[in-house]
């Protein structure tokens, strides 16, 4: 794969990136207007959607850092995105092109004041895996394989810039208006800031492994805060294939159910016991051993869940609050779905919206154990999304609205059950953390 010897890294080169990636934009449109004449509109639009992918996608990749990583969060929001973005940016998870040698040295001399060689019997300087924050590089001390993680320059000093240029493009993709709009960017803004800071994850890393490694059919790595910096973060080396790979092939039933068990009692363990959670749940971040076991890797994004969001959010999914228009309304006033200053239409609108949605959303919860791999209710999920993404009457309105915890924790389960899906996992128990 071709390496990247320099990264933009100052707000004029990075905003100079987007401008030429939005002229490259405004090109796919005037062929689109073409294509309309000799194909059809959906043929037309297709067109449209793959270019378009193609070409934020190379642009993003090129900027690394944050403009990447929000392209990674929207890659899990199956039911939002059309299919050729998904695609595309699905592969900021775990595929980008990573540093040269030349600049994975100098950032070893920086933050450590030596090169690698220096400090590992062995460092490979090719990048065995890279994604939108940092690449992985495999090395070796006293017997043990390790994996090294360095994060890109720059990534942490232009989040904010980053993040000012994405927002006008999240604005209108997710309607959000209102002066207190900005409370969501904060939000995602603090998780990134945290996420590059990688002694914070070194210390997060070293804590969800000690709260959770009696959960059966889970393994994590060991991490070493000695060979490990601000910027470089060194741990285990664990042998297995993505979990991506994994579904890819798979027919063992049993394998898949085994280790769907696992990532749930994994997420609702953390969701219900710890009030904090790994909300970064996607395929880059779980391989499978050989033996059959789960594991997870970079706690790099925790979210912690504060007490007067937990509750409210829990007892809505309860089927008998869903079925309650009382007790759902004030769920919702609690958890800013509903708002004081809404019209009557937006009450109406929104409150039915959210009943249909979490009737459907909340399902595994209202069941003893529940079949993930079956695709009606994903398909069912999908459609939904997609119904709402295109409706008229929704963008009228303001879609400025909910908790700013909703972000991330919402996150949280749609990349969860994503993974589930693609386990094919049966016959789950639900409430299984209870006995662990």
């Amino acid at each position: 794969m071709k390496t990247i010897d320099k990264i933009p890294t100052s707000k004029i080169a990075r905003a100079t990136k987007l401008v030429s990636t939005g002229a490259k934009v405004g090109v796919n449109y005037l062929k689109y207007y073409g294509d309309k004449i000799t194909k059809t509109e959906a043929e037309a639009k297709a067109k449209l959607d793959e270019n378009n992918a193609e070409d934020i996608y190379d642009g993003l990749k090129q900027l690394k850092g944050s403009a990447l990583k929000v392209a990674q969060m929207l890659s899990m929001e199956k039911s939002i995105l059309p299919q050729a973005y998904v695609e595309k940016f699905s592969l900021a998870q775990f595929s980008v092109p990573p540093l040269s040698a030349p600049l994975v040295s100098k950032t070893f001399k920086q933050y450590f004041g030596k090169l690698p060689s220096q400090i590992y019997d062995s460092f490979n300087l090719n990048s065995v895996n890279a994604a939108s924050i940092g690449q992985v590089h495999v090395a070796e001390k006293d017997g043990k394989k390790l994996a090294v993680k360095i994060q890109y320059p720059g990534v942490a000093e232009s989040i904010a810039s980053d993040l000012a240029m994405v927002k006008p493009i999240a604005i209108k993709m997710f309607n959000i208006k209102g002066k207190d709009s900005d409370k969501y960017f904060k939000e995602v803004e603090h998780k990134l800031v945290e996420e590059t800071n990688y002694l914070l994850e070194i210390k997060q890393s070293q804590a969800i492994v000690e709260a959770c490694k009696h959960i059966p059919n889970l393994k994590f790595p060991e991490y070493y805060e000695e060979l490990s910096s601000e910027r470089i973060i060194t741990m285990d080396w664990m042998e297995g294939e993505h979990l991506s790979e994994f579904t890819a092939y798979n027919t063992d039933q049993d394998k898949a159910n085994k280790l769907g068990q696992a990532l749930w009692d994994f997420y609702m363990y953390q969701m219900h016991v710890l009030k904090k959670v790994h909300a970064d749940p996607h395929p880059g971040n779980f391989l499978i051993s050989k033996e059959g076991d789960l594991i997870a890797l970079d706690f790099g994004c925790m979210k912690e869940i504060p007490n007067d969001f937990y509750v409210p959010y829990f007892e809505l999914a309860k089927k008998e609050v869903i079925d309650n228009p009382k007790a759902f309304t004030e769920k919702m006033y609690e958890l800013e779905i509903l708002r004081k200053d809404d019209s009557k239409e937006e009450l109406v609108f929104f409150s039915d919206m959210f009943h249909e949605l979490l009737s459907l959303f909340t399902k595994p919860f209202h069941e003893e154990s529940f079949d993930f791999s079956n695709p009606d209710f994903f398909d069912a999920i999908s459609e939904m999304g997609q119904r709402y993404s295109k409706s008229t009457e929704l963008r009228k309105m303001n879609g400025n609205r909910g908790s700013k915890h909703f972000i991330y924790i919402n996150r949280t389960f749609f990349g969860l059950y994503n993974l589930m899906f693609d386990l094919k996992a049966k016959d789950v128990k639900i409430n299984n953390f209870i006995n662990l």
